[in-house]
């Protein structure tokens, strides 16, 4: 520990803390963060900036008669300061901002608490805030709300989120006009001119660094002189919402630095909550940590300033829950739950006996239909993943609860959930037992396109257009990252749409990782694209039903249309309706909702011989409306006696 304890000094008009590593300036009740200093930086932030654009939370909400997921940004100023704790071994600071109904459409119908702690001894500074709705309120939306930090524009050039997810990255001058020229939407800007000459024709787009949830434990910015770090570390997810595949922001040029706890990225409304006039309510977002960090190895000094950050991201992570957070509305470890288990998987077409659900997904979240959870954006949830052998421990639940269990397992189609209600007390260890999750199934498996994981990276995703690379996913796994990549579809399918011949073509280069539109001539207008699916079958029962399983990963503004081996048919035999907001394709997403359509086939639709399904996205209104698969399997009937798998 540092000798030196937590000093705090108010003023007026802003309020410090220092514990001799670094020192933290608030602005005075508002509870922005207008000064980082550290590593004799007088401020990481950007000075340049107003004040209130330096370190600071903000929302996005909306009235309850709104659709869509734009509304009012806020950025949350509290009207009211208040010392917490005040010890040499922590500050904890609160910056209020109370509703009343004179303010009914003029600031969100919240009552919000932003908290601010210091730790004697700790490089960093934690954040975290309580959102209260109350029964007597008014309804509204509450489409987003972060936590963000602009740095120093002149220090802090090289971004870091993962091993291979890390470079040095434009300015945020080289994004305007005339250095910068914007591309299909505003996000998106092709670098013409940039300052360094290296950027030139490359792309620069925030969705690029969109991460999972569950992979975002740390990210941030370093500057060479003096070589120094500033990281966001999310120690928990359990206060995000959408479940650990749920997509968001992390850093990108500004240079801006986010935790994002409630966003309708990669999802649209789905994930907007929406809160009912009498629906009381009340959240804690946070604590997250931002760490600061500083090295005098001359040896590549970014990389020791990353490998300190991902090892004080697994301190938080081993420390969690917090034991210092002093609101009553953040639970401590002994306020907790814990659940355990083993998870196997029975798919009689593979085996009589059941198996170990490896690397399952398994979480608790409020109750609801199995696969709810991923829609889930009020409350809080808990997830793990199973070992080899699947078994899975879920440690500190939220008491006083009442949840389901929820799963997903890789290799496997659908969600499994426990039918039980779990209710959570105060320091119970629950073990259920060995579970057991039966897909979806109805016959033996005839064919299969891709593999059952909830994303569309294993099918062919093609190189950029030359004109639009971002240099980092240049031969890197994550080259869906790359702009532009739904116009090359019509590139290499320029007369005709795709056909997939099974037990001839190759997934992982045959099919295209999205069904887009198509660009009519040299028009602005667009059509919808139909896939072929050819297969034969030696045998037909005619009097039997097969099943086409359809597992989406994601869609935008589409409608999937099913027709077996008549492509003029006037009725489809199965149409999804439109679904999906994801915007995935525009947004380099590879998934966003995963949705499970099974869709029965009668056998007389079938014929000996050479078949063909015929995959048809209906609309077609803009380049990013379309579909990623997650997997197509085709069913035999039930009493086929034939189970043979074949692996396509």
């Amino acid at each position: 520990m540092s000798p030196i304890g937590v000093q705090l000094y108010v003023q007026d008009r802003l309020v410090v803390m220092d514990n001799g590593i670094l020192r933290v300036t608030l602005s005075n009740p508002e509870g922005i963060v207008t000064g980082i200093q550290y590593n004799d930086i007088d401020n990481l932030l950007e000075v340049l900036n107003e004040e209130v654009n330096r370190g600071y939370w903000d929302l996005v909400w909306s009235s309850p008669s709104s659709t869509g997921t734009n509304g009012i940004f806020d950025v949350i100023k509290g009207t009211n300061f208040s010392v917490i704790v005040e010890s040499e071994d922590q500050v904890e600071l609160s910056f209020t901002r109370t509703w009343d109904p004179s303010l009914e459409g003029k600031l969100v119908p919240l009552n919000i608490d932003k908290r601010f702690v210091m730790l004697r001894g700790s490089s960093g500074f934690y954040s975290y805030a309580i959102y209260e709705h109350l029964k007597e309120w008014p309804a509204f939306n509450l489409d987003e709300t972060r936590i963000a930090f602009k740095l120093s524009k002149e220090k802090f050039h090289y971004m870091a989120m993962a091993d291979n997810r890390q470079r040095y990255m434009p300015l945020p001058d080289d994004r305007l006009p005339p250095r910068g020229q914007p591309l299909g939407y505003p996000e998106a800007v092709l670098l013409v001119n940039p300052i360094e000459p290296e950027l030139k024709g490359e792309v620069d787009d925030k969705y690029q660094y969109s991460c999972d949830n569950k992979d975002s434990g740390v990210h941030g910015w370093m500057c060479t002189d003096p070589a120094t770090g500033f990281w966001l570390i999310t120690p928990s997810n359990e206060f995000r919402s959408g479940g650990p595949v749920k997509q968001n922001l992390t850093s990108h040029v500004g240079p801006t630095t986010l935790a994002v706890f409630l966003s309708a990225h990669y999802s649209g409304e789905d994930l907007v909550p929406k809160f009912q006039t009498g629906e009381p309510w009340k959240k804690v977002f946070g604590p997250v940590f931002i760490h600061v960090n500083s090295t005098f190895v001359e040896e590549d000094p970014l990389q020791q300033l990353w490998e300190d950050a991902k090892m004080q991201m697994m301190i938080e992570v081993q420390s969690w829950p917090y034991s210092f957070p002093a609101s009553e509305d953040f639970p401590s470890s002994y306020q907790r739950g814990n659940v355990s288990g083993r998870l196997l998987v029975r798919d009689r077409y593979i085996g009589d006996d059941s198996i170990s659900a490896a690397g399952a997904y398994v979480g608790l979240a409020p109750p609801g239909d199995p696969g709810s959870w991923q829609r889930e954006c009020k409350d809080y949830q808990f997830w793990t993943q199973a070992n080899d052998d699947g078994y899975f421990s879920i440690n500190d639940i939220h008491g006083h609860r009442n949840y389901n269990l929820y799963a997903w397992v890789p290799g496997f189609i659908g969600d499994y959930r426990y039918d039980v209600v779990i209710n959570i007390t105060e320091g119970c260890d629950i073990n259920m037992g060995d579970l057991v999750y039966e897909p979806a199934r109805d016959g033996p498996t005839l064919w299969e396109i891709g593999i059952p994981d909830r994303s569309a990276a294993e099918f062919y995703v093609p190189d950029p257009n030359p004109k639009y690379i971002n240099k980092l996913f240049v031969n890197h796994p994550d080259k869906f990252r790359q702009y532009g990549l739904w116009e090359r579809y019509a590139e290499l399918y320029p007369d005709k749409d795709l056909v997939y011949n099974v037990g001839v073509s190759d997934y992982s280069k045959d099919w295209f990782f999205a069904q887009v539109t198509r660009k009519i001539d040299n028009s602005k207008t667009y059509q919808g694209t139909t896939w072929q699916i050819k297969f034969k079958l030696d045998n037909v029962n005619k009097n039997s039903t097969y099943k086409l399983r359809l597992a989406l990963a994601s869609t935008t503004l589409s409608e999937l249309q099913v027709r077996i081996n008549d492509e003029k048919a006037n009725r489809p035999l199965f149409s999804s309706g439109l679904i999906g907001k994801d915007n995935s394709i525009a947004r380099h997403g590879i998934h966003g909702l995963y949705r499970l359509y099974n869709v029965d086939v009668p056998g007389a639709r079938l014929v000996e011989g050479d078949n063909t399904i015929f995959l048809t996205q209906a609309r077609g209104n803009s380049p990013f409306q379309g579909i990623m698969y997650d997997y197509i399997r085709f069913e035999g009937p039930p009493s086929s006696s034939s189970s043979k798998k074949n692996n396509v």
